[in-house]
Formats: C-alpha cells, structure tokens, sequence
C-alpha cells in the first residue's frame, strides 16, 4: 500500500507550515511532505524551526490526522568549500533533531554540488553520509537521495550507482517523474531506470514535464545559447510528455509501496484544484 502525500510548495506564500497541514485534510490528503520553506527549512540555511514550531504542527498533525510522512531538504553537503561542506553537515543535524521530535522517519533529498566538479563533490558527499551516519542511524531515520537538475550527478544511473556505493541500508532512491528527461538525457526510459532502482526504490515525486531534449532542444529556449544552468517544471499530469501510464505499469510491477508525492510547482492560482486531481488520479491508479 502507498502513501499519498502532498508537497504544499504553492501554500507556503499564503499560510504558516502548520495550516499546509490543514490544507491537505481540506483537499483529502492524509500526508505531507514538507519542501524547503522560510520557516521550517531553507534551501542550505541552518533549520529555523523552533520549540514552538514543533509544538504546532504537531497539534496541527493531531487536529487534522494529517502525518508528516517525509521532509524534503537541500542542503549544499557536498560542496568543494570545506568550510561550507562543514556548516551543511550541522544545518543536516539540527534538521534530523527536528524530525525526531516530529516522528519523521523518512527523509528525501539531493546531491547538491556543482555539475561542474563531479568528481570533487562526489568525494565530499561520501564524507558527510560518513560523518552524518551515527545520527541517522541513532534516530532510526531513512534517507531517500534523488539526482536533480544542476547536481555533481544529474543521471539516474550515476545516482544509483554513488546511492550504491555508499552501502548503507537507510540510503534508498527517490525517482522523480518530472526530472524523467534530465535523469535519461532526453531518453525517457521510465520502465528501465524504476525497474533497475527498484531494490533501493523507497519514494516517487508525481509531476509532468517536458522533454528539452527533444526534436532540436528547443522545448526551452535559454539565453544566451549554452548558458551555464538547467530548466525543469513540475506541471500537473497531463501538461507535458512524462509516460504516466507507463510508471504506474512499472511501479505496480515491481510491488512498490513506498510513498507517493505530488509536487505540481508554479501554478498557485489553481494549487486547490490542481492537488485535487492529482490525489484522485493516484488513488483510482493505486488504491482502487
């Protein structure tokens, strides 16, 4: 059975953190998970979440039944900067403090780094899962790591492969569906990267996209031409070329019954109906 869950991205402009939980209950989700915010976590800021921010979200989480099921942070821990590397490894410890006393036991993530020294930020990845190992491991939290767009590792098999690598059993894999053409170089192979993931395979994010590769890589249109940068969407299903169909086929193939997130970005002035659709679509697909 999976877990449906809701990354609240368009709310977090309009409502405190505690009221996106109450939000998903309006909209029938009963999870969350939490993306990077100004008041919980911030893209590669220390966690600013406080004794009183725990204290309402989990009376939030208590009103509505609605779990945090997983957190998404980004934080810079493999960057070739020492020092920086160092701060983002204490911004990760603070933020699993804070997911303890939440009950989250799932974590997802990114790689982070700069695409432009894979192999340097490669080797401080594997430093800080080092380093940061005895805390996941005493508060018996899993990590989910996922490429992204603009990391060291921006390839679905390189990513598996480093998440390999490391050889710990509370790293798993996150896919993205709208990442499925940066993953694959434009290929779009979704049966082939779930199905060889699928033993490490513990969270999928929902969303559509476009593929930039195709026809003559014009889909998007940046300027200057070979500028230094990457362009993605998280649009609803439906509103772009990600093979849906064929990732539930594959998802249900496999028995995955990790969690399920959706994560539509960019049009908050229909996030209500949008968000509605999509936990429709996934119950009928899955829980039917």
């Amino acid at each position: 059975m999976v877990d449906i869950a809701l990354d609240p991205n368009m709310y977090y402009r309009t409502m405190s953190t505690a009221d996106t939980l109450r939000k998903a209950a309006e909209l029938g989700f009963e999870h969350v998970e939490l993306s990077p915010n100004e008041e919980f976590h911030f893209w590669h800021h220390y966690p600013k979440a406080d004794d009183d921010f725990v204290a309402g979200l989990r009376r939030a989480s208590r009103e509505t039944g609605v779990r945090v099921r997983t957190l998404n942070p980004v934080f810079n821990w493999s960057s070739v900067d020492e020092q920086e590397r160092t701060a983002q490894v204490r911004n990760w410890r603070r933020l699993l403090e804070l997911a303890d006393q939440l009950d989250v036991r799932e974590i997802t993530s990114e790689f982070s780094g700069n695409p432009n020294t894979p192999r340097e930020c490669e080797h401080q990845w594997y430093r800080s899962i080092e380093e940061l190992g005895p805390d996941f491991e005493r508060y018996g939290i899993r990590l989910n790591m996922e490429a992204h767009p603009y990391d060291f590792v921006e390839l679905h098999d390189q990513a598996y492969s480093v998440i390999r690598g490391a050889n710990r059993d509370w790293i798993g894999y996150e896919f993205c569906c709208p990442h499925t053409f940066h993953l694959s170089d434009g290929a779009g192979d979704v049966e082939r990267m779930i199905r060889s993931s699928a033993p490490k395979l513990r969270e999928v994010h929902v969303a559509d996209a476009f593929n930039h590769r195709a026809n003559d890589g014009n889909r998007y249109i940046i300027n200057p031409p070979g500028a230094d940068a990457r362009v993605h969407q998280h649009n609803e299903l439906g509103l772009g070329e990600v093979p849906f169909d064929r990732v539930v086929a594959t998802l249900k193939e496999i028995g995955f019954d990790g969690v399920l997130s959706v994560c539509v970005f960019g049009w908050h002035e229909r996030a209500d109906e949008i968000n509605r659709r999509m936990l429709a679509r996934l119950r009928e697909e899955f829980l039917a």
